[in-house]
């Protein structure tokens, strides 16, 4: 399993719709609960999110890899959940 950081914004409504629709995915599969996500807000972590190359938020990296950055929907998210599983 891999690990997942997510850039957000805390304005964002796209952040805060992703996250409720993570929060779904996690009452849907249990397993999605064990993947260890890193949620970073990129105003407070400049000296963190300065480092990535993504244009929009919410931004999901896995092992330092971009995989998604935009208006995500919840079937975007748990392709992201899937592949951070499958390692």
């Amino acid at each position: 399993m891999k690990k997942i950081k997510m850039f957000v914004l805390p304005h964002c409504p796209f952040c805060k719709r992703a996250l409720n629709w993570m929060d779904e995915l996690f009452a849907e599969n249990p397993e999605y609960k064990s993947l260890e996500i890193d949620i970073i807000d990129e105003s407070l972590r400049p000296d963190i999110s300065d480092n990535y190359d993504y244009k929009l938020v919410p931004a999901y990296y896995i092992d330092e890899k971009l995989i998604f950055s935009g208006a995500a929907d919840i079937n975007i998210i748990r392709d992201v959940f899937d592949n951070a599983i499958k390692g």
